[in-house]
């Protein structure tokens, strides 16, 4: 076969083509000479095929056989198997059967050891009960206790096994005999204490009695019950006479003689009687627990007899804490002598592991429901303590001012309530404490109200003007209302730890906190409108600017520079009383607050405003809020910088009159280019604000209405859909017509939140009328100035209405509530301010 490179094999499979094969076979004239060959050689390789395919057929078959063979054999054994394991169970089975015959005549034979034993037992036993029965009748007769207690344990621990052959008539009859004697026994040492104690024989048969007792022991628990209870009663039948029997002698005023008639009675029962009764029936215990429960008894009949009084004189209040003292050290001493371990003082607080007093309350439990007496004296010593302290004033007048300084008349109150509340805890610790805490609240709000508020109100003098408190008296009462605000923090703590874990819940001084946060926020105030007070001849002088007739742009105005000194001398005086940085922060605050608010209030006064008007008044804010950025640290060194969160604030807060100004500062001709300013820089969809900007800009009302209109189609358009209804900032403002420059009329003129000029003939007036009245937020009220000086110029349009704070203080409120709801908004000022009262927002005021 020619051997061609590229030729397929015979071997290739599926894919094999013979004509392909052939044609590379004889792909030449020239190959067709070997065809001969090629025939032959596919002739051998056909029959070596035919070969290897017979003989692997004949080894499958050979191999399938060979697979039957053993298939069979497999199952052949596994029937061997079978029967193997059948055989194997058979065969068990019949060794069971034949080792139970052979084991039946051993366990007949264990049966009847077993009930000879328990015959011999049962005979034996009975022999020794009827032994014993018959001994302790003698021994009950001659009355030798010691071995009748004894016997008398056994022949009860003989009768319990007997309790199952109870149906056996001579065993029936032996129980019941068993019971005569028990009874007997406990008559009989019942009459021998009895006549033993009648006749004073204690001390001579001490022995007997003694042993009598370890028969009581035998006969259980009820017979040593009988015993002591019989015990206690008669110790106690001279007490009971002499002092339920007598008025004066169970007076509360002899409550003394009563403790003292037992302290005699305990010595009596150590040196005489202790020896009689065994230790572990705490004898000495029983009996006092008995007389704690009838003087109790005792002590609730004489004190509801003494409230129901005829003559009408109520219950006195020192003799009842005395007596109420008196007894708690009784049971203490009681505690002491009576128990294992000392009982803790009562002023010091236990531990949950600590053992439960046994005597806790005994006694003093039916005082508890008095002592509501006690706490109204407390009530009325406070309230005359209350207009004492209004007198007095905010320092001696031998003292010099410091920054820390506080009204004494605060750490007296507190004094007065820690020693008040100190022994209170000693005398009850549940609802008595309750309501002593009730009346630590009110009288705290009424030191808020009638003290601190008193002092930095108007104070009528006899002449005019009348008296307003200066700056050093307001830093006194602001930092006597922070102190009072922690104390009032701790007292709260301290009642919580001492009182009942279910009166718990009741304690809370809040509201109190809330109050006096509430003062501090109007103190606050009042030194912020001494600081607008100096300021009115500045803005004067910016409201005569003629700011319709500049003609150029200057660095900045006149009136800056003179407000920025003005304001710069008071505050710097100012922070350097406030010594707690919190407190700094938060005037800072406001007062930038306030001088915005006025600032704009002024440029509606200064209307008409030109192009150059509003560019000018533009830069001059941004001197005046580069000024203002450094008060907080115009008291510091030289070189400190302003905290970035206070400076963020003061741009954000003078940054609300750009948008104003830029918008006036276009032209209004083209009329296209104010519109779009106006919806741009305002951002607003109103047309009342828009009349306000083209009033500030001075176009007559005549020439308004193609603006509007304008106005009214460009806001219309998609571009500015999504612009809201009402602007925040431009909404409350009220553009008035005229040109009136009074306090009054600009005070009117100002946002809902600007304060009035102040006003010192009403400055105390105004801020007891801020919490009557209620306000928005800090800074809300209006403090000086004519009525219209707080109130709101204008109201939103209905439906839009500008968000007015969210305090929740309604006008007409009381005094007391609003004090907690301006402290509620005063605190959480503070509390982002980095203070105490929460933490830094964002860190930017760490470095502070």
């Amino acid at each position: 076969m020619p051997e061609v490179g590229t030729a397929p094999s015979l071997d290739s499979g599926t894919d094999y083509d013979p004509i392909e094969h052939l044609n590379a076979i004889f792909s030449h004239p020239s190959t067709l000479s070997s065809v001969s060959k090629t025939s032959r050689a596919l002739r051998r390789h056909q029959h070596e095929l035919d070969t290897e395919i017979a003989r692997r057929v004949a080894e499958q078959i050979t191999a399938d056989g060979e697979s039957v063979q053993r298939m069979q054999a497999a199952q052949a054994d596994l029937a061997e198997l079978f029967q193997k394991i059948e055989s194997v169970r058979e065969r068990a089975m019949h060794t069971e059967q034949t080792i139970t015959e052979m084991t039946a005549d051993i366990k007949r034979l264990d049966n009847t050891k077993r009930n000879l034993t328990l015959s011999m037992t049962a005979l034996k036993r009975l022999q020794m009960l009827t032994t014993a029965y018959e001994q302790l009748q003698g021994l009950s007769s001659s009355r030798q206790y010691r071995e009748c207690a004894q016997l008398l344990q056994a022949v009860i621990q003989l009768m319990g096994h007997f309790k199952s052959y109870r149906s056996i008539d001579q065993i029936a009859a032996l129980s019941r005999n068993v019971s005569d004697v028990q009874r007997e026994l406990l008559e009989q040492v019942c009459e021998d204490f009895e006549v033993t104690f009648a006749k004073g024989e204690v001390a001579q048969r001490r022995t007997m009695l003694a042993d009598a007792c370890l028969v009581m022991d035998a006969l259980g628990d009820n017979a040593r019950a009988r015993l002591i209870t019989w015990y206690c009663n008669t110790q106690l039948r001279e007490y009971r006479q002499v002092f339920r029997g007598n008025d004066e002698a169970g007076s509360l005023d002899n409550i003394s003689r009563r403790y003292s008639w037992f302290k005699r009675m305990l010595k009596t029962y150590d040196d005489q009687h202790a020896a009689i009764f065994p230790a572990p029936w705490r004898v000495d215990e029983m009996l006092a627990n008995a007389f704690c429960e009838g003087t109790r008894d005792d002590f609730k009949a004489i004190l509801a007899k003494s409230i129901r009084r005829a003559d009408g004189q109520s219950l006195d209040v020192n003799l009842l804490l005395s007596c109420l003292q008196e007894t708690l050290d009784f049971e203490h001493s009681l505690e002491r002598k009576l128990t294992d371990s000392s009982r803790m003082s009562i002023d010091t607080f236990t531990s949950n592991d600590e053992k439960v007093p046994l005597f806790a309350h005994a006694i003093s439990e039916a005082f508890e429901p008095y002592l509501s007496v006690w706490v109204e004296a407390q009530e009325k010593q406070l309230s005359m303590m209350l207009p004492k302290y209004r007198q007095q004033p905010l320092k001696p007048p031998d003292e010099e001012f410091s920054p820390q300084m506080v009204m004494a008349s605060s750490t007296e109150l507190y004094s007065f309530y820690r020693l008040t509340f100190a022994q209170c805890a000693k005398l009850s610790t549940g609802a008595p404490l309750v309501e002593l805490s009730k009346v630590f609240a009110r009288h705290l709000d009424n030191y808020a109200q009638q003290v601190l508020l008193y002092h930095i109100s108007e104070r009528p003098s006899g002449q005019t003007p009348s008296r307003f408190p200066s700056t050093e008296d307001t830093i006194i009462v602001l930092n006597t209302a922070d102190y009072c605000f922690n104390t009032c923090t701790q007292l709260e703590e301290r009642i919580k730890g001492r009182v009942e874990d279910s009166f718990k819940n009741n304690i809370d001084l809040q509201s109190q906190e809330d109050a006096f946060m509430g003062v501090a926020s109007a103190a606050i105030r009042g030194l912020i409108r001494r600081v607008d007070a100096d300021l009115e001849p500045a803005w004067r002088e910016m409201r005569n600017n003629g700011w319709s007739r500049l003609q150029g742009v200057n660095d900045q105005s006149p009136y800056v520079t003179e407000l920025l000194q003005r304001v710069n001398a008071r505050a710097r005086e100012i922070l350097a009383m406030l010594h707690k940085q919190q407190y700094a922060r938060a005037f800072c605050d406001n007062l930038v607050e306030l001088l915005a608010n006025t600032y704009t209030a002024n440029i509606i006064q200064c209307r008409p405003i030109s192009e150059i008007g509003a560019e000018q008044m533009l830069l001059d804010s941004y001197v005046l809020a580069k000024g203002f950025e450094e008060l907080l640290v115009s008291s510091a060194s030289p070189g400190t910088a302003a905290p970035a969160g206070y400076v963020k604030r003061v741009q954000q807060t003078m940054g609300r009159l750009s948008p104003l100004l830029k918008t006036l500062q276009v032209r209004p001709s083209p009329p296209e280019a104010l519109v779009q300013a106006y919806l741009i820089h305002i951002a607003d969809k109103s047309d009342t604000n828009f009349r306000k900007v083209l009033d500030l800009k001075g176009i007559r009302k005549q020439d308004q209405s193609p603006l509007v209109e304008l106005f009214i189609a460009h806001k219309s358009g998609p571009r500015n859909e999504s612009l809201p209804q009402y602007s925040a900032f431009l909404t409350p403002l009220v553009v008035t017509t005229g040109a009136a420059t009074t306090t009054a009329n600009l005070a009117s003129a100002q946002l809902h939140t600007l304060q009035g000029r102040f006003d010192p003939s009403t400055f105390g007036s105004a801020i007891m009328t801020a919490a009557r009245d209620g306000v928005d937020r800090f800074g809300s009220p209006a403090l000086g100035g004519s009525p219209a000086a707080g109130s709101r110029s204008v109201s939103p349009p209905p439906g839009n209405s500008v968000p007015n704070g969210d305090s929740g203080i309604t006008p007409g409120g009381n005094v007391n509530q609003n004090l907690r709801n301006i402290g509620k908004f005063f605190k959480r000022d503070l509390g982002g301010l980095g203070g105490r009262f929460g933490g830094n927002r964002g860190g930017e005021d760490s470095g502070r």
